[in-house]
């Protein structure tokens, strides 16, 4: 484990959530530390935040005084940059703690390895050195090598003997005389630097060809049959902007590179200087969306703006909300069976699976589902009405029990006028089976029906209820540390707002005030 300081750990953390948590971009400019290490730090950081008491980690590796730390790293920096060197000299650190103590005191300044040099690089290193244009040492000290290393490439690369300028054992000078004829050296020189131009001008458009690649490969994503060659003239734009930004190159010069038209380019680059047109609108729709407690889509989102007199379009919400993630979750869920059997006769199925109805309380659905969260268990039944969807009545327990769907049936017969005698639709459950429940549906003139045995298509209005419910209200949402009356009661804040306040996209208004511009409600 490497070990490092507190101000490079705090150092560290702070990039990493600068960055959002990428790792891989502290570790790229730091040099330092590993991804699990990085990781740690963080956590401790978070712990040290919500606790208040710094964190003890890495105390027991603080036993080099800043004078040791500060003449191993100037000792370093003098003495050829040699790690080896400078821990045989002074005895001390160790490797990892000096390349730490470098990035810390002298940032920048480690010589970095970065593998096999290419092939280009080596020719342009001698080419260099052969033109006078710099000294096989600041050649060496550019590439991270030794200055040996860069001689032993120009003996390769000219033709040149070990012993033809140096002897076996003895390493070259710098301004040993030239062996051959001047008018011939010269000559060799002369072509060496335009080779020397020539290598320069490929290597500097296979830097501008590389960042356009990696340019394109950001801007269009990692996405399944993301293609950095079809790029939208903005993203060109912005791809054209960046490099030339970067490199320093004229963005002129990248356009044909690029793929645009010049006109096109500096049309891009006004149209981006513009105020953003959706700015206004998107802060709308993002009330909005997080007003429904993210449970709305696209659609609701666009009748409540249109129902506060905004005129937008479904199309520009849906495109706004996608493109910024304001997204409802949606996902399936196993649902609770109450089937135990059959334990005696049934009605007749008669709905049939035809869940419409002309008028209210003329046909209602119940059935029972259950929330399993850290406490516990909680079951809800309701009576959902069919003309509109409305929650007729529910009760919230943790026991699916007889008490829990004929205290809900006496609620939901509690709303009914004269007169009205409601068709109540269930599954088989033994709940609605039993002398009570059938006593509750004599007493208020109410005809049951049951579903077909294990098929809970014919219960299908209850079922789409149960998963709007779970979907707007449970999946996706922690409720630990969650007690069950806790959850009792946002269970029962989320049934009130469905009745009362959620848009319902048939009427662009909830079922409750669509009752009360019918004048179905007092």
């Amino acid at each position: 484990m490497a070990r490092y300081s507190k101000e490079q750990r705090r150092r560290a953390v702070e990039l990493y959530v600068r960055y959002e948590c990428c790792a891989a971009d502290v570790i790229r400019e730091l040099g330092y530390p590993s991804r699990e290490a990085l990781r740690m730090w963080h956590h401790d950081w978070l712990e040290e935040q919500r606790t208040g008491v710094p964190s003890s980690r890495g105390e027991r590796y603080a036993r080099y005084t800043a004078e040791q730390k500060r003449a191993a790293v100037d000792h370093y920096l003098t003495h050829g940059r040699r790690a080896s060197r400078t821990i045989r000299r002074l005895g001390y650190p160790s490797k990892t703690l000096l390349a730490a103590w470098i990035d810390e005191l002298a940032p920048g300044e480690r010589r970095l390895c970065h593998g096999p040099i290419p092939e280009e690089l080596k020719r342009e290193a001698v080419l260099r050195v052969a033109s006078g244009e710099m000294r096989s040492r600041q050649a060496a000290e550019e590439l991270g090598v030794d200055s040996s290393v860069v001689r032993n490439w120009k003996r390769q690369l000219l033709g040149e003997t070990k012993g033809a300028a140096v002897a076996k054992d003895e390493p070259e000078r710098e301004d040993a005389a030239p062996q051959t004829d001047p008018d011939a050296l010269r000559g060799e020189i002369a072509a060496l630097n335009a080779d020397l131009k020539r290598l320069r001008a490929e290597y500097r458009a296979m830097e501008i060809r590389l960042a356009i690649m990696k340019g394109s490969a950001e801007l269009v994503g990692k996405e399944p049959g993301a293609d950095p060659d079809n790029l939208t003239s903005r993203e060109k734009t912005i791809l054209i902007r960046k490099i030339s930004e970067a490199l320093g190159v004229n963005a002129e010069s990248l356009l044909g590179e690029v793929g645009i038209a010049r006109s096109t380019y500096y049309y891009q680059l006004k149209a981006m200087n513009r105020p953003d047109k959706d700015m206004g609108l998107l802060d709308l729709i993002r009330e909005t969306f997080e007003n429904s407690k993210r449970r709305y889509g696209y659609k609701r989102v666009h009748l409540e703006l249109r129902s506060a007199g905004i005129v937008v379009s479904a199309k520009r919400v849906m495109r706004l909300m996608t493109a910024h993630g304001l997204v409802p979750v949606f996902k399936s869920a196993k649902r609770y069976s109450s089937y135990k059997g059959e334990i005696g006769g049934a009605p007749a199925n008669l709905v049939n699976r035809d869940f419409h109805a002309a008028n209210p309380n003329e046909l209602w659905v119940t059935d029972i589902t259950e929330f399993r969260i850290p406490a516990g268990k909680v079951y809800l039944s309701p009576v959902i009405d069919c003309y509109d969807g409305m929650p007729v009545a529910w009760t919230i327990g943790t026991s699916p029990n007889a008490a829990l769907v004929n205290g809900m049936l006496g609620d939901a017969c509690a709303t009914l006028r004269p007169g009205e005698t409601p068709i109540i639709h269930s599954d088989r459950g033994c709940h609605y089976r039993w002398d009570e429940w059938i006593r509750i549906c004599e007493e208020h003139g109410l005809t049951r029906s049951m579903s077909a045995k294990g098929c809970s298509p014919d219960n299908a209005a209850a079922e789409g209820f149960f998963g709007r419910l779970k979907q707007e209200f449970f999946h996706k949402r922690g409720f630990q540390g969650v007690s069950i009356d806790e959850f009792i009661t946002l269970l029962d804040e989320y049934m009130v707002w469905y009745r009362d306040k959620r848009i319902k996209t048939e009427y662009g208004m909830s079922i409750m005030d669509k009752r009360i511009e019918l004048g179905l409600v007092a």
